[in-house]
């Protein structure tokens, strides 16, 4: 087992997750914080609902926690890591660039949630801005960040790109059902308001780390190069 390591991140011993995105059923699972509720729960898993919490046991073994990394055209990396403490389980996604001396977290999905991370236009910029390592495929670095969005504005075609990643790499019988039940209900915060200051994209959300109203945001040249790596035309 190789192990991994996270600058500046804390935990349990990291491994590799990629040979969890072949199995259709990871995804409804990684996706269940907007899965609320039975109607949405039955829509996502179906018939596979026992099958869904053997590999959620899994994913949440304390022995191994595994880790999904994104990296960006722009080198910093997004890591999506099933944090796998006893009593804390919960998915920190961070970010890093190598000249950084540790990790950002972005958004944390448990429940004493932080987000959200990303609003709607960055969430698709870092799906289709492949590179040639990590997770590369631009549906699986969608459905991976999903997690962390949360933007009240969204565009009229949010629900068909949606759809259209939930079609590819799951077995949801009706993938446009899903994927009008996660942007209702995305993250466990209340979707925020986004805006350009001084060329800083950030949210008035009260949990975020991107709200420089909040006593926990990041600081600005972090706030600044988060927003330039996420910039959908850079």
């Amino acid at each position: 087992m190789h192990v991994l390591e996270i600058p500046g991140y804390e935990g349990g011993p990291l491994v590799r997750g990629d040979a969890y995105l072949d199995d259709p059923l990871f995804w409804p699972v990684h996706l269940g914080s907007s899965l609320r509720g039975q109607d949405a729960q039955r829509a996502a898993f179906g018939a596979d609902w026992d099958a869904a919490m053997e590999l959620y046991r899994r994913l949440s073994a304390e022995h191994e926690w595994p880790v999904f990394s994104v990296p960006l055209r722009s080198g910093h990396t997004i890591h999506v890591v099933y944090r796998n403490f006893v009593d804390e389980w919960g998915v920190d996604y961070l970010i890093h660039r190598p000249e950084w001396s540790a990790a950002e977290t972005l958004a944390v999905v448990d429940g004493h949630f932080m987000g959200p991370g990303m609003a709607w236009p960055e969430l698709l910029s870092a799906a289709r801005k492949s590179t040639t390592e990590g997770v590369g495929d631009a549906d699986a670095r969608l459905l991976l960040l999903f997690p962390t969005l949360g933007d009240a504005l969204l565009p009229d075609d949010a629900a068909a790109t949606l759809t259209t990643a939930l079609a590819a790499l799951t077995l949801i019988e009706e993938p446009a059902e899903v994927a009008k039940m996660l942007l209702e209900n995305q993250g466990l915060w209340a979707p925020a308001r986004w805006r350009s200051a001084g060329g800083v994209r950030i949210n008035d959300g009260g949990h975020s780390y991107r709200n420089p109203s909040n006593a926990f945001a990041l600081p600005q040249r972090r706030l600044l190069e988060i927003s330039n790596a996420l910039h959908e035309e850079s």
